[in-house]
């Protein structure tokens, strides 16, 4: 009869995950498999796909300057959303995790455009940000300051796309701070507070060493994010002006549904992949050993 339960359980159970494992299949393992072989052939998506070997990876190392400026692009959109965006809603959080009046609606309106649409986001901003009639402009003027062209100009777009990208997502990386904060008994605060420390010494000696565990996971999260950035791009600059802000996302579009190369562009996320791969094990590996779960 215990044999029987425990049959029955175990098919109850295999039933409950099947449509789980048929999505995963079919919507990301098949497509991965499919993927990497297409990165060894040349296929225009009209054709059948023709095996070329490593040619893509060959012409992607050696030949592709504009393969090598959308990495760099990538590269700098990380080294500055993820600090910015840390800082901004850790100092959110920081502010908010108290009970003055009104604290909840703060939250929300900080979390607001998390849940916002990116493609209005960025329509909105790049409207925000228009060298002719934008709000940004008229509030340099009443400084006396010049305008700046910050989507038009090759200097200033990509950091103009980060300055959006950091105030979009500050609201989420505020919550999972919250909930870090809130996880930190107030016990600790409290001896702090009796041996006469004050509130940046609590901060630098119990609040950070006891959030490294929240820190390390929303810079994870936010680097993955970041290297696969595209819709700001695609609503904001196209990758332009120039290729100034072409991104390697956006440089895998393009190759795929512009240039009708499928083969190379199946390529470049292979190597996104693998960059992603490398960067996220060496975090995991080295960074989580700084993480601390104990005041010491």
């Amino acid at each position: 009869m215990k044999m029987k339960s425990k049959t029955r359980e175990s098919i109850a159970g295999l039933l409950f995950i099947t449509p789980n494992f048929i999505g995963i299949t079919v919507f990301t393992i098949i497509p991965i498999i499919a993927g990497l072989y297409l990165s060894f052939t040349e296929w225009d998506m009209f054709s059948d796909p023709e095996f070329i070997g490593f040619k893509n990876y060959t012409e992607m190392f050696l030949e592709d300057d504009v393969f090598w400026l959308s990495f760099k692009n990538t590269v700098f959109f990380t080294l500055i959303s993820i600090p910015g965006g840390m800082i901004l809603s850790l100092l959110f959080a920081l502010a908010l995790n108290t009970n003055i009046r009104g604290v909840n609606i703060y939250r929300a309106l900080i979390f607001l455009p998390y849940i916002c649409s990116t493609v209005a986001v960025g329509l909105a901003w790049k409207w925000i940000m228009s060298p002719d009639f934008g709000i940004l402009n008229y509030i340099l003027s009443i400084f006396g300051l010049p305008p700046l062209a910050w989507l038009s100009d090759s200097s200033t777009a990509l950091i103009s796309v980060c300055i959006v990208s950091v105030w979009h997502g500050a609201g989420y990386n505020m919550i999972i701070f919250l909930a870090g904060l809130k996880g930190i008994p107030q016990s600790y605060y409290d001896a702090a507070k009796i041996d006469g420390a004050n509130y940046f010494q609590r901060l630098i000696k119990i609040t950070i060493p006891l959030l490294t565990p929240t820190i390390f996971f929303v810079f994870i999260v936010s680097m993955i994010s970041s290297f696969q950035v595209y819709n700001w791009i695609y609503v904001m600059t196209q990758g332009g002006p120039g290729d100034s802000t072409k991104v390697l996302v956006y440089y895998i579009w393009e190759t795929a549904f512009q240039y009708f190369r499928m083969g190379y562009a199946s390529a470049i996320a292979y190597f996104m992949f693998i960059v992603l791969f490398f960067i996220t094990l060496m975090q995991v590996r080295y960074l989580s050993k700084k993480v601390n779960y104990d005041v010491t």
